[in-house]
């Protein structure tokens, strides 16, 4: 029986996926393959490989360390303009990954991103937190037929420029006036009638087309092993009742689930990841936010202040709304895979001698050991991966024999309530 690995964010992303992807692809190396199961450019995975080497991957699977090869799925949102990007800075470091792409897979456009700017700056202070690189913009543009963009119409150069302009002279303006922009800024105006930005587009999805090979599922179904890797976080799922601060995908299970059951696999190990305290980086509801980062030892070098998003924002870790967020997740994948989940908690050498965190209603804190058992709870299970560096070399598993509540107690000090927030669906695909 095949099984595989999905590594999932279990809060607003930025939990480690990156790192949890690099360390469950290292023991299998080339013979593996990275799946982008959601999202697109605006992803953000940092690993650190044991020799030293750094790099944030937007579009590359987190595995390529290891020597990975990597499959952009029909869920994964392609940005020919980022994609080129980031070959390049890993080339500098030495790496060319093989990338494999669904010929289904949604493309952004230059378009895209201007209108998904300009939105942005219009909103100033009521800004939804969105990365500027027009991942719901293109989710919005590919549900009306005549200006949707795949991969495999980029292979027609006709084809492409005349969809271009179609989306240049029609979807721009159309979409502009219904979200409420009557009068384009002049450096945006001459920008979108540019003729260069046509050109120059078809001129990168030349050079796209010559690094990725077009494929079906059935590189899945023939990798040795192959390891689903999420972007953002179930906090930020298009479905989440916090619109309009989410994201245009489904961030959880249900894509990687649909993806494993046609590839042949029937088993899954789903790892939900989340640092050890609360991050989320853009505008939005965020429980127990703290005005500064909860432990000094804290150091981010990947998320810096962004023109559309901000500064990273920090809170306690509230394990109450990791088991729902988990527990609801999960109820997408019965009936389709077989699921083994597991937490693994991340930046566990940023805290100080104390944990602090909110369980069963309440802020606690606590020796590290006596929070890691609470977090077994999550999933009911006895182990975590933990990790307390920015290597996979940092990862090990914290085992927990059995939950002894009286313990517990006497081992935290629980310093004020809380009523845990409970999730819910939006009734209609969010715009972030």
């Amino acid at each position: 029986m095949r099984t595989a690995d999905v590594v999932i964010g279990a809060n607003w992303g930025d939990e480690g996926k990156g790192l949890l992807t690099d360390y469950l692809a290292a023991p299998y190396g080339k013979d593996a393959l990275v799946v982008r199961f959601c999202g697109g450019a605006q992803a953000g995975h940092t690993v650190t490989a044991p020799d030293g080497r750094r790099h944030v991957f937007n579009h590359f699977g987190s595995g390529s360390f290891c020597g990975s090869s990597t499959y952009l799925s029909r869920f994964f949102i392609c940005n020919p303009i980022m994609f080129l990007a980031e070959a390049r800075r890993l080339e500098k470091i030495g790496l060319k990954p093989k990338v494999f792409v669904d010929p289904s897979a949604p493309v952004t456009t230059p378009y895209d991103m201007m209108i998904n700017q300009m939105i942005e700056e219009s909103r100033g202070a009521s800004r939804h937190g969105s990365c500027g690189l027009g991942i719901g913009e293109t989710v919005e543009r590919q549900q009306h037929v005549r200006y949707a963009l795949r991969i495999a119409d980029l292979y027609d150069v006709s084809v492409l420029e005349a969809k271009l302009k179609l989306i240049r002279e029609e979807w721009v303006p159309e979409r502009l006036q219904k979200l409420g922009i009557a009068s384009i800024p002049p450096a945006w105006k001459e920008h979108i009638a540019s003729s260069g930005v046509v050109l120059a587009f078809m001129r990168d999805v030349s050079a796209f087309l010559g690094q990725v090979r077009p494929s079906t599922l059935s590189v899945v179904a023939s990798a040795r092993h192959v390891i689903f890797e999420g972007a953002q976080g179930l906090l930020l799922d298009q479905n989440h009742k916090w619109f309009p601060h989410v994201t245009r995908s489904n961030t959880g299970i249900r894509n990687a689930s649909s993806l494993a059951k046609e590839a042949g696999i029937r088993v899954v190990n789903a790892y939900y990841a989340s640092r050890c305290y609360a991050t989320r980086h853009g505008a939005g509801p965020m429980p127990h936010e703290l005005a500064e980062k909860p432990y000094e030892k804290i150091v981010d070098l990947t998320n810096v202040p962004n023109p559309h998003q901000g500064t990273l924002r920090f809170g306690w870790l509230d394990l109450d709304l990791l088991r729902k967020s988990i527990r609801h997740d999960l109820s997408h994948a019965v009936g389709v895979v077989a699921v083994v989940p597991s937490l693994a908690m991340t930046c566990l050498d940023q805290i100080d001698d104390e944990a602090h965190f909110i369980a069963g209603g309440l802020k606690k804190r606590g020796a590290v050991d006596h929070f890691l058992a609470e977090a077994t709870t999550v999933v009911s299970s006895t182990k975590i991966l933990t990790s307390y560096g920015p290597t996979r070399e940092t990862i090990r598993t914290f085992l927990h024999a059995a939950p002894d509540r009286s313990e517990k107690r006497s081992n935290v000090s629980e310093t004020f309530a809380y009523a845990p927030l409970a999730l819910s669906s939006c009734a209609s695909d969010c715009v972030g």
